[in-house]
């Protein structure tokens, strides 16, 4: 069987569109005759003398299929002429093709109005191609997007920077306008008990499982406005371009919006208020932490008007049969994604973090008259802990052996994902002139390996006490908080893989590379849902991965690929 694939080149330009096990040897090119107003027949000086080893440039402007099929003995050719033509196309060349599926695949490429996953597995590039969609929504997703999530940035209790704490003045007026903006998404809104603010649309069937879309709307103290923020604009952007077409009540399950409360904890020093309580797993002691300044929870939460108590606070909990899964879009907060140049990541699991208090206590004494070969000095024993924590953390597996405490994967594990920080030191009396009689650090230790993480914290204890034997000192060493590691659905991780693939190619017209698949080290809001169902996470590119920091920022057009993204993935429940 023989079949012919005939190009339209624009301008006499060879452009295309792959690399394919294509035969493509002295191409006969056909010329357009301006003063005849034909196309007149190649002539030897005409001949393209490509080679199957290169790649025609850019996109194809016309098709013209002929298909050669044989039935029994005898053979008929079958003409298909495809009108897609130019006015800028100049000449156009023929090329022959030994296999009818690899033609059917370039002409399905040509004729499609989007470019698919597919491809990428034939290694597909395009460039420019006159079929990408039009409206790309870019009022709603874009421009409307930025806006808002700047306007958000302007609600802060501080004059100057940026800080909006669990139900501060600042964090009630920005719950009412996103409230506010999931109306005019079309969405049914309410705030719960614990002051997260929801966004419902019930689609086709309200009885089903619901897939919840959320992130938080607090922030640090001198933030950037894209943590958080960015998950719920994003969100709400993709359900007001479903709402202005007329496709929102057409989803076949309920989509809720969340934003939640409290997620940074800088008010009570404890995180995820807000998700905790909507998962279930937020005791009822939690009303009575207190603030700095002696406000329980409980307090503010009547002081903003919510009849907090702990009957209450159970009516803020989802029943995990009522919830299909959980959703979240975050800044990445890291360089990875910039310096892969890739705007989008899926996120496989979230770290579980230690955090420990070391204290190493020694003999306090005069700098000028204890010899130093007398001296119980717990500053070096510290010292010398920190830098043996940073090489541990740095090549675990010159520690940690294979039939110790520690499994061959779990190395492989630790060397890709565990990070270590010492973020605080102390010492007693904290004087120029004296030997310190106690010295104080503090570990932040974190992976998605839990059994490596603990592994880690053995063998830093052990050799920890070790040095401490050396020098005359004593150590202990406290654990301050533990929360394992969360990875994320594998099922959910694939759609959304798939929908930031689609978005980006969507955007740019080009047939992209593999998503990249990050491990977040932060915490979100995401670790507290997975309680009550499967959670999956995408990450967006951020400026320098700087966060936490007024010099945060995305870029325009990553707003607008996030809220394709969500969109994508939303229209696969229709």
């Amino acid at each position: 069987m023989l079949a012919w694939l005939i190009f339209v080149a624009e301008e006499g330009h060879l452009h295309s569109c792959t690399e394919l096990p294509l035969q493509i040897n002295h191409l006969p090119i056909y010329q357009f005759n301006d003063a005849r107003g034909r196309w007149d027949p190649p002539t030897p000086t005409s001949t393209s003398h490509l080679t199957s080893t290169k790649t025609i440039q850019g996109a194809c402007v016309a098709a013209l299929l002929t298909l050669a099929f044989g039935f029994g003995s005898c053979s008929l050719p079958l003409s298909l002429p495809m009108a897609v033509a130019s006015r800028s196309s100049q000449s156009f060349f023929v090329l022959h093709f030994s296999s009818l599926s690899i033609t059917i695949l370039l002409c399905s490429f040509l004729l499609s109005p989007l470019p698919t996953a597919a491809f990428a597995s034939y290694g597909v590039r395009v460039e420019g191609l006159e079929s990408r969609p039009r409206n790309l929504y870019p009022e709603i997703l874009r421009d409307e997007a930025v806006a808002r999530l700047r306007q958000l940035g302007e609600v802060s209790d501080a004059d100057g920077y940026l800080e909006r704490t669990f139900l501060s003045p600042a964090s009630l007026k920005a719950g009412n306008l996103i409230r506010q903006w999931m109306e005019e998404a079309g969405l049914r809104t309410w705030i719960d008990y614990m002051g997260n603010v929801h966004g419902r649309v019930e689609g086709r069937n309200e009885s089903a499982e619901a897939l919840l879309i959320g992130s938080h709307l607090d922030t640090v103290v001198d933030a950037g406005i894209f943590d958080g923020s960015l998950g719920i604009i994003s969100a709400l952007a993709a359900l007001k371009v479903l709402n202005s077409n007329g496709k929102l009540q057409a989803v076949r399950r309920p989509i809720e919006v969340i934003a939640f409360s409290d997620e940074e904890g800088v008010r009570f020093q404890s995180t995820f208020l807000g998700s905790a309580a909507v998962a279930g797993i937020l005791p009822a002691s939690a009303l009575h932490i207190s603030d700095k300044s002696g406000v329980t929870v409980e307090d503010v939460l009547k002081d903003s008007s919510l009849d907090i108590t702990e009957e209450n606070l159970l009516k803020v909990k989802y029943e995990p049969r009522s919830v299909w899964g959980y959703v979240e879009v975050h800044i990445e907060q890291g360089p990875v994604l910039e310096h892969t140049g890739f705007p989008l990541a899926v996120v496989k699991g979230i770290a579980g973090q230690t955090r420990l208090k070391v204290t190493v206590r020694g003999s306090q004494g005069h700098a000028g008259t204890v010899p130093m070969s007398m001296r119980q000095d717990p500053m070096p024993a510290a010292a010398e802990g920190i830098v043996l924590l940073e090489s541990l953390c740095k090549c675990p597996e010159d520690f940690l052996s294979y039939d110790g405490h520690c499994k061959s994967i779990s190395l492989k594990s630790l060397s890709s994902s565990l990070v270590c920080t010492v973020g605080e030191i102390t010492t007693w009396p904290s004087a120029s002139n004296v030997i310190p009689g106690q010295v104080t650090f503090t570990i932040d230790l974190r992976t998605i390996d839990d059994m490596g993480r603990e592994a880690v914290i053995y063998e830093f204890s052990n050799r920890m006490h070790q040095i401490c034997d050396q020098r005359s000192v004593s150590c202990t060493i406290e654990r301050k908080h533990d929360a394992n590691a969360v990875l994320c659905d594998t099922e959910l991780s694939m759609r959304l893989k798939s929908a930031a693939y689609s978005a980006v190619t969507r955007l740019t017209g080009e047939i992209q590379d593999e998503v990249p698949v990050l491990m977040s080290g932060a915490g979100h809001d995401a670790m507290a849902m997975s309680h009550l169902t499967k959670v999956g996470m995408l990450f967006v590119r951020c400026r320098g991965g700087v966060s936490h920091s007024p010099e945060e920022n995305v870029l325009d057009e990553d707003v607008w690929i996030s809220g394709l993204a969500v969109l994508s993935f939303i229209e696969t429940q229709l």
